[in-house]
């Protein structure tokens, strides 16, 4: 008779073989997950630990090559610290897993006009309205965008669209009066800086 057997029951015996199976492999009750490191990372960027959330986010995309959101959090945090390429190639790396997240094509855009590729920016603002055609602020975006390329007539419809689909959005106004000025509607323009005084901006 196996001694070990007699003297402990067969459960403890399975248990201990788990055990010993998952030391072996490197995935011990001490372990951390992707998640877990991913968790620390948007922690740390929380508290202004900008290089220690990259450092997260990174080994997070390490265990798990696939966790889309560590890459858009991690271009986002690149993108705050002034990395556009690199934002910008974590945010590429996101949409090519997930290609219907119209949030990471939004701040992509962002990223895309701080570097001055205001085609690049614009194509991205139009991508997030295909995905989701309320996205007022999409509208927005794209409006800056085609108001700095010299597109007044495509920048005032869309900051028309983005007022339709959020009256109360005084920048809206603001935008839109700038870019009627430019154009030489003066009338309609002061009445866009009216409207957007009533609503607390300026």
């Amino acid at each position: 008779m196996n001694v070990m057997s007699a003297k402990y029951s067969p459960t403890f015996l399975i248990l201990l073989a788990l055990l010993s199976a998952l030391t072996l492999t490197g995935c011990g009750f001490g372990s951390q997950s992707a998640e877990d490191f991913f968790d620390r990372g948007v922690a740390k960027e929380r508290n202004g630990n900008l290089d220690g959330a990259i450092a997260d986010f990174t080994k997070a995309i390490e265990l798990n090559p696939n966790l889309t959101i560590a890459y858009k959090n991690r271009g986002w945090v690149k993108k705050d610290k002034g990395d556009l390429d690199g934002a910008i190639a974590d945010f590429s790396k996101a949409i090519e897993l997930n290609p219907n997240l119209a949030i990471v094509y939004k701040i992509r855009g962002l990223a895309k006009k701080a570097k001055g590729d205001l085609d690049g920016a614009i194509d991205d603002y139009s991508k997030v309205i295909e995905l989701d055609p309320k996205d007022y602020y999409a509208y927005g975006y794209r409006g800056v965008a085609k108001k700095d390329k010299g597109d007044l007539d495509g920048a005032i419809a869309d900051f028309s669209k983005e007022i339709e689909l959020n009256p109360n959005l005084a920048p809206a106004y603001t935008n839109r009066g700038n870019a009627r000025r430019v154009k030489g509607d003066q009338v309609g323009a002061d009445e866009d800086f009216a409207q957007a005084k009533k609503l607390g901006g300026r």
